[in-house]
């Protein structure tokens, strides 16, 4: 951009509001872009906004849309709290450029705002933001992360790992099955977003600044949530509450909150990782992570688990925004809420952290590990909790002794039981086979 498009209100916002330093971020303005398109196209076909202005407009609002002026919008996230000033802000470029395409004097209030509000843009550019960031950048994360583990569960069957409970050696499991606990929360995750995707695809527009739908037409709200149907590929319907769509946020804190559900799977998933790959002598040693670079600075060949502990630092940061999103999402006052644009950003943070962390544990850390089959079995003959398989013919009391006595001895469980019991060693044998306790 060669010169300012901006201009007076977004001005003395830059003036004002010097807090955090951080723009809106790029999504955000492109959803903005394309609610401002589906206006000028409804006004036109209103009849409310002439031709020329109304595919000015259009052609500009899509050039934000598009990212093509992203530079032009400097407002800080925290603003005043409906995001009038990001509003005025879209307002004042597209008017800008609408008017220098055109030759035509085109208002930013007037024309590119004509029947809406900031109180309506906001929330509806919340929903329609988050709605095309889900579809495009994290369900697809999510749904190759889930087919990464799948894969990796059929390259593991038949190899058989020592359970754990309260990180203590439990009854064994096949690699698979603990796998399928993985693949099973990004399922659900896939689920719940799709969920509330139902309800994110309700938009405020049409109820200007209380819900009320003063100086607009009252067909607006629902033809711009068709146009954006049209223009996006996602279904949009105006909401059937404009006084709820403005003044709460709860749909917008439903979805955090099921980011937040995410964020806490992607920390299990990266912790049992870093578990499982702990060692390489003196942890648990059942799989081996890609090398990926130096681990220290001053001990020579060691090698960290630097990816699942990268994604638990992103799902820490996720559950911090989740918390800013929750404050935020009461702080409705009447008729309006007051923290918007806070809510929004926040949103697409959330998005682009889980849906990165999900590409990042798929690529370079699931889909090449290697399983340490013969070390986790041989972990596995130890395992002093296999005597939990002769409960049935020795009894509790008898089996908590043998335990006791194998691991005290370092001895393998049936060793212990052939000298404690009367059973056979080839009744022993079958059933503390582990591959029939699975």
């Amino acid at each position: 951009m060669s010169d300012v498009l901006y201009q007076k209100q977004t001005a003395l916002a830059i003036e004002n509001f010097a807090i955090g330093g951080q723009p809106m971020p790029p999504g955000f303005i492109h959803a903005l872009g394309f609610v401002k398109a589906a206006c000028a196209s409804v006004n036109k076909e209103l009849g409310l906004l002439d031709d020329k202005r109304a595919e000015a407009i259009w052609q500009a609002a899509t050039e934000v849309a598009n990212g093509e002026h992203d530079d032009a919008f400097p407002v800080d996230i925290y603003q005043t709290g409906s995001g009038t000033s990001t509003n005025m802000n879209a307002n004042e470029v597209i008017a800008s450029l609408a008017s220098r395409a055109s030759g035509l004097e085109i208002h930013p209030n007037d024309h590119v705002n004509m029947g809406q509000s900031s109180n309506d843009v906001i929330p509806t550019t919340i929903h329609v933001s988050t709605m095309m960031a889900s579809h495009s950048c994290l369900l697809p994360a999510l749904k190759a992360l889930a087919d990464t583990i799948k894969k990796k569960m059929s390259d593991a069957e038949g190899l058989i790992k020592t359970g754990r409970t309260h990180l203590m050696d439990a009854m064994p499991v096949k690699f698979s099955q603990e796998m399928s606990g993985w693949r099973s929360q990004l399922l659900q995750a896939i689920e719940r977003f799709q969920d509330t995707h139902s309800r994110l695809s309700q938009l405020a527009i049409g109820g200007t600044a209380v819900g009320t739908g003063v100086n607009t037409h009252p067909e607006f709200g629902a033809r711009v949530a068709s146009a954006l149907t049209q223009q996006l590929g996602l279904t949009f319907y105006v909401t059937d509450n404009h006084f709820s769509a403005l003044s709460a946020q709860d749909t917008a804190l439903e979805y955090a909150g099921q980011l937040n559900v995410l964020a806490a799977s992607i920390m299990k998933i990266s912790n049992d990782l870093r578990w499982m790959n702990s060692g390489p002598l003196s942890g648990l040693g059942e799989i081996s992570l890609t090398k990926l670079q130096a681990g220290s600075s001053i001990m020579p060949g060691k090698v960290n688990p630097v990816i699942p502990e990268a994604t638990a630092m992103a799902s820490a940061q996720v559950m911090g925004l989740h918390t800013a999103i929750t404050v935020a999402g009461q702080s409705g006052n009447f008729q309006l809420n007051v923290m918007l644009p806070l809510i929004g950003a926040n949103l697409l943070t959330a998005i682009g952290l889980l849906a990165n962390s999900c590409e990042h544990l798929a690529d370079k850390a699931i889909a090449d590990m290697q399983f340490n089959g013969e070390a986790a079995a041989q972990a596995l003959a130890k395992n002093p909790i296999l005597v939990t398989a002769l409960n049935a013919k020795i009894g509790y009391e008898k089996g908590a002794q043998i335990a006791k006595k194998a691991y005290e001895e370092k001895r393998s469980v049936l060793d212990v039981a052939k000298e404690e019991t009367d059973l056979t060693e080839e009744e022993l044998a079958a059933l503390l086979d582990p591959a029939k306790l699975v």
